[in-house]
């Protein structure tokens, strides 16, 4: 899902879907950078677009809107509010769609 979904910034998306993503990534990048040494910024770009929709689709899942992904600009602070936020669980249907989980 993670990059069949991979510009898309209008829909929902559930926590299993982000942290699974996040585990992913995270796992894929030790690998590059263990081999690919100085060109592993090449995941980190490669990866970009689709972890900014991801966090987006998921703030939606909560009801916030994608505009608050932004609080990542913050240091250290707006990382945690959210982090705080993605382990939050699903609301009911909002006007980003119906509840993923059903």
């Amino acid at each position: 899902m993670f990059f069949t979904k991979y510009a898309d910034f209008n829909t929902r998306s559930r926590r299993s879907e982000y942290w699974w993503a996040a585990l992913f990534c995270a796992l894929a990048g030790m690998v590059a950078s263990a081999i690919l040494k100085n060109y592993a910024w090449l995941w980190t770009l490669a990866i970009l677009v689709p972890s900014i929709a991801l966090g987006v689709r998921r703030l939606h899942d909560i009801g916030k809107p994608g505009t608050y992904y932004l609080f990542v600009l913050i240091p250290l602070v707006g990382s945690i509010i959210l982090l705080v936020w993605f382990c939050q669980d699903s609301t009911g249907d909002n006007q980003w769609g119906p509840n993923p989980k059903c």
